[in-house]
């Protein structure tokens, strides 16, 4: 008899652990006890289903539409899911905590000789998405338009971003047009609720922070 082939889940879980439970029981445990319209494995399966084709890529809409799932246990599973890609799943990407921390990604920026715009999106846990540099030229609000800026936080998902550029000539400090591109830019990120943490202007040995 394979171990542990007749238990439960719960009394498997407790005793050898949750390597030694399938997919579909670890389910079954978040899940519970079915309803009256369908049992818990039957929507423990439909889920499986759903986490193969969809992967990391399944959302609230998907889960909420699977018979059984209710808008209560939908939110508590989202939030196990989310839970677990900020803190369990092992990441290569690193926590942008401070001004410094995103100035070591924009190491690019400070050797261009034209001003470029840059654009670090972050999870809710403050891990870097993508770094990506979306404009070159002089700054100014007709170039730096907020939908290509947050076309990239939409597409990533992300919880905020961190906006970035640099200046060739030398100096940080920044231009009266860089504050009014700042506030355009947060105001478009209230809008869409993804925060907009803060503006970095980077030269070859300097930094300022908006």
């Amino acid at each position: 008899m394979v171990r542990g082939s007749t238990m439960m889940p719960r009394e498997k879980l407790a005793k050898y652990g949750t390597a030694t439970l399938t997919d579909l029981e670890l389910l079954l445990l978040v899940i519970g006890s079915g309803n009256k319209q369908v049992s818990a494995r039957v929507t423990a399966t439909q889920i499986l289903k759903l986490l193969k084709e969809k992967g990391s890529e399944v959302t609230y809409r998907d889960l909420v539409g699977v018979k059984g799932m209710g808008v209560a246990k939908t939110s508590e599973m989202i939030a196990l899911f989310e839970l677990g890609r900020r803190y369990l799943i092992p990441a290569d990407e690193p926590v942008i905590a401070s001004t410094d921390d995103a100035v070591e990604q924009l190491k690019d920026l400070r050797s261009r000789r034209q001003e470029c715009f840059a654009v670090l999106t972050l999870d809710g846990a403050n891990r870097l998405i993508s770094n990506e540099i979306i404009f070159q030229g002089t700054l100014d609000r007709s170039i730096v338009h907020p939908r290509e800026i947050f076309a990239r936080a939409i597409e990533d998902r992300a919880a905020s971003i961190i906006v970035a550029h640099n200046h060739p000539s030398g100096n940080p400090r920044p231009s009266e047009e860089d504050i009014a591109v700042t506030k355009r830019i947060q105001e478009a990120g209230e809008l869409l609720g993804i925060k907009v943490l803060e503006h970095i202007i980077v030269t070859k040995s300097d930094q300022w922070s908006i």
